[in-house]
């Protein structure tokens, strides 16, 4: 039987056209395997810029103390005499007292350094994360103080539910070798 040039066409379109389903299937599978090994280089972040300090870092987290800390950026931090981050807004009366200090777990330590300045440092085995220190902080202050993973602590898992549960959308994944995001450079 003679081949005629339709028939020769016919299958010549089924040959290159299984050879370009395979070949797309393979270049999906490398472009998979490369995303994957790209996202095992990255780690979840909180954008300073980006963060409401809603406390939900504090009960969100899926470890029982959450991985997320204050930071203080003491660069940007004017040593205040009356801290906005450490006092809770108009106190009676300004002194140390507990009731006075708006941290629930006295994680900020203040010392005095010299009239009229104080330095402020956060003891981070006490934070929980609940931003309420950052958020009196960024209303009166200067937002030297902000929450950050801090990654000694965090698992590690990939699966953020403090970047679910998050209303500003602050969580971001950054590359693991520079996993900090500073106030002001984020």
């Amino acid at each position: 039987m003679a081949k005629t040039p339709d028939h020769l066409r016919r299958r010549d379109f089924l040959r290159d056209g299984i050879w370009a389903s395979v070949l797309s299937v393979l270049g999906a599978g490398a472009a998979s395997l490369f995303a994957r090994s790209r996202r095992e280089n990255l780690v979840w972040q909180i954008d300073p810029a980006k963060c409401i300090a809603c406390g939900n870092c504090a009960t969100h987290c899926v470890l029982n103390e959450s991985a997320v800390k204050c930071v203080h950026a003491y660069a940007m931090c004017g040593y205040c005499d009356l801290c906005t981050g450490y006092f809770v807004p108009e106190p009676k009366a300004l002194t140390t007292a507990a009731e006075n200090q708006l941290c629930p777990r006295a994680a900020i330590e203040r010392t005095y350094v010299e009239d009229p300045y104080f330095q402020y440092t956060i003891r981070e085995p006490l934070c929980n994360g609940c931003g309420k220190c950052v958020k009196g902080c960024g209303a009166f202050g200067n937002g030297s103080l902000f929450l950050q993973v801090r990654h000694d602590r965090c698992l590690g898992c990939n699966e953020c539910a403090i970047a679910v549960a998050c209303p500003g959308r602050a969580f971001k994944r950054v590359a693991a070798s520079a996993p900090y995001l500073i106030k002001g450079r984020a």
